[in-house]
């Protein structure tokens, strides 16, 4: 090959390099057709080689992920994913690892290997898909399905308290986590990105509609009539601002967020708390993540994004290490120390 040939430009990629041949089989209406068609146009926009990004899933709905993309990808087994992921990313560190999973898969069954991922901080990128009930196996109750519940698996009504994804992320240690709706792909799509540039571990979870067994779960944010009021979108370094008119936003009392509107008691824009993502005290950002409605807008956006060594870099630096230490620099080298013989 010659080396005008090796050093030509790589073709512009588009979404269409991204689409598999396979039938998409969801249910007509689910959220996880926009999910996937905001990932295929966020993939062209992030600068890595086609073959360097892999898909790796475990059980659920969206588990199917990894067939519908063309890309390199495993369907692995129930809440196994991150251990796979985790796998993929030591063997080959300059691969784009994406890890797709359900809030069943996640936090029940997956939920050791869920907080281990997160608090190891390992390069991958983690989409949640939450709908807050089972849906692959028909309506049973999930760890995200609000108390009182009424599904297949609690007639009268679930007596658990739900697991909240950005909280248990951030208590173990969290680096990156992240909120998007599945009405929303321009905000999944812009997510996507911005995840796949942060070292560590990116938590996005994506309030995703399941239209047979949980329908319009997220309606109070995702309704037309309520999503001026319920929902926040945060940019790091402006304000929390919300409302048609944007004269709503938050500010802190003490301890506590309030909402407080632009121009009522006095309350002018720099009374306004500003988002900072890069915080390294988690505190706001919990906060933050707690926020839903009736009292308070639903956050979205980048919650959290600080910085911290990933763990798949601190194992390629202890290699380093040991190989510079070694007394023996191959297998070969080995074999032919000390008192060796030939048998023939």
């Amino acid at each position: 090959m010659s080396e005008q040939a090796v050093d030509a430009p790589q073709p512009k990629l588009t979404k269409k390099d991204f689409t598999s041949d396979q039938m998409v089989r969801w249910c007509p209406g689910c959220g996880d057709y926009a999910i996937l068609s905001a990932i295929q146009n966020a993939l062209p926009q992030i600068p890595e080689k086609k073959e360097d990004f892999v898909f790796i899933s475990g059980i659920g709905c969206a588990a199917r992920f990894p067939y519908y993309m063309s890309t390199y990808g495993f369907h692995t087994i129930h809440g196994r994913a991150p251990a796979v992921a985790t796998g993929v990313k030591l063997a080959n560190p300059k691969l784009n690892v994406w890890e797709i999973t359900g809030d069943g898969d996640a936090l029940a069954i997956g939920g050791n290997h869920f907080i281990h991922a997160i608090r190891r901080n390992i390069d991958i990128n983690m989409l949640l898909f939450n709908n807050e009930i089972y849906g692959l196996t028909k309506g049973q109750y999930s760890p995200t399905s609000r108390f009182g519940q009424v599904t297949k698996s609690t007639p009268m009504g679930g007596i658990e308290r739900p697991f909240s994804a950005g909280e248990l992320a951030l208590a173990a240690g969290g680096t990156f986590f992240a909120r998007t709706i599945d009405t929303n792909p321009k905000l999944m799509t812009q997510i996507f990105v911005e995840s796949s540039q942060h070292s560590g571990t990116s938590l996005i979870e994506i309030l995703q509609n399941c239209v047979i067994f949980n329908d319009k779960a997220h309606g109070a944010v995702t309704g037309k009539e309520g999503k001026d009021d319920f929902q926040l979108h945060l940019e790091h370094g402006k304000p929390m601002l919300f409302g048609k008119e944007r004269e709503k936003g938050l500010r802190l009392n003490g301890f506590r967020l309030e909402v407080v509107t632009i121009g009522e008691n006095g309350i002018d824009q720099s009374d306004i708390l500003i988002h900072d993502a890069y915080q390294h005290d988690s505190t706001v950002h919990n906060m933050l993540i707690r926020m839903s409605p009736p009292h308070f807008p639903m956050a979205l956006g980048i919650i959290r994004a600080v910085k911290a060594p990933t763990y798949d870099q601190l194992v390629e630096q202890q290699y380093q290490a040991s190989v510079e230490k070694a007394s023996y620099k191959n297998v070969d080298q080995l074999l032919k120390s000390g008192n060796t013989w030939e048998v023939k």
